[in-house]
């Protein structure tokens, strides 16, 4: 397998990462610990996860995640693993966090009681990347990132990363961890994808000149790539998060929903399982080795709820797509622009 390193950092990871985010509501605890064993076996050994999983977001699940993922790492020997995590974004956004009464934010206090949280529940004394889940609209980010640096000098985290970031936010954090001597964010985990690409448009550039990775996040855009819902299979009835925030009362989580399914991602998909078939690929291993085929990609975060899923995506981790492959991905991509918006 040939790892990648992230951002600056001695982090050498696997180009498919393990994310966790379904472990609690979508799948039980042995269901879990056969998935992480899969993965694993596979020469996986980057696994990501975050204080507020499992998703929909739920008070009193929240946490669940990492207690059983800190329970399976104790099967391993820890040095094996790179293990990420997220304290949660800030309640002044779109979403307010069901954690800490609803009063998250991206300053000392809640940085300092998120990492204790973490820490205690996966059992470990240190994370390997401690992640922003989303940027603080309130808090300068010259506070975040002083409280980040003090949990790297303290040794409790290795490096630091953000997450569902701009181009501004991410390069204002980079100038004043330059200025300020404090740790930079060595990675950015975003919505990546076939149907996504908006990453393309200006953040790419920054992390290549910036040597921030991307950590792609949905590379099957909540499921949609895989299929499922070209096949008949009602939104409304399949099982997840965008099933979920489809019928919330919350308005915004049920545009969030549309933007993933709608008429264009659809007919957008139609195209990519045709190309799929032609090339003799399923269509999840070729949506997940496309979001790790860029020069900026250190891995591309998966998630299943069944170990038997995890086969068409494992299948990438060694697959170069071929031009002809990428170039008629281009063009579905030139005829239906921007499908998620």
């Amino acid at each position: 397998m040939q790892y990648r390193y992230i951002g600056k950092t001695g982090l050498r990871v696997s180009p498919i990462c393990m994310g966790t985010m379904t472990f609690g509501t979508q799948c039980d605890k042995k269901e879990a610990f056969a998935i992480m064993d899969k993965a694993y076996d596979h020469g996986v050994n980057f696994y990501d996860t975050a204080e507020l999983y499992p998703v929909p977001p739920d008070a009193k699940l929240a946490g669940i995640t990492e207690e059983w993922v800190g329970e399976w790492m104790k099967t391993k020997e820890r040095d094996s693993i790179i293990l990420a995590t997220k304290v949660a974004g800030a309640a002044s956004g779109w979403f307010v966090p069901p954690i800490r009464h609803g009063m998250t934010a991206m300053d000392r206090f809640h940085i300092e009681r998120a990492i204790e949280g973490s820490l205690k529940r996966l059992k470990t004394d240190y994370i390997d990347l401690y992640q922003m889940h989303w940027p603080d609209t309130v808090v300068p980010i010259e506070e975040s990132l002083e409280a980040f640096d003090r949990l790297v000098k303290a040794g409790k985290v290795r490096y630091i990363g953000t997450s569902n970031d701009t181009a501004y936010g991410t390069s204002k954090a980079l100038m004043t961890s330059q200025y300020k001597s404090y740790a930079r964010f060595e990675s950015i985990q975003n919505n990546f994808s076939l149907l996504n690409r908006r990453f393309l448009d200006e953040l790419s550039t920054l992390a290549q000149k910036e040597q921030v990775s991307l950590l792609p996040y949905s590379p099957l855009a909540g499921g949609v790539l895989s299929g499922k819902y070209n096949q008949g299979l009602r939104p409304e009835d399949a099982k997840g998060r965008f099933a979920t925030y489809l019928k919330s009362p919350n308005q915004r989580q049920r545009i969030m929903a549309q933007r993933f399914m709608n008429d264009k991602t659809l007919a957008s998909t139609q195209k990519y399982l045709k190309i799929a078939a032609d090339a003799g690929l399923h269509p999840v291993t070729l949506a997940t080795a496309w979001s790790k085929q860029f020069d900026f990609v250190a891995s591309t975060i998966i998630g299943a709820t069944h170990a038997d899923q995890l086969d068409a995506s494992l299948a990438a981790i060694n697959l170069t797509l071929s031009d002809e492959v990428l170039n008629a991905c281009d063009k579905v991509h030139e005829e239906i622009l921007y499908p998620m918006g």
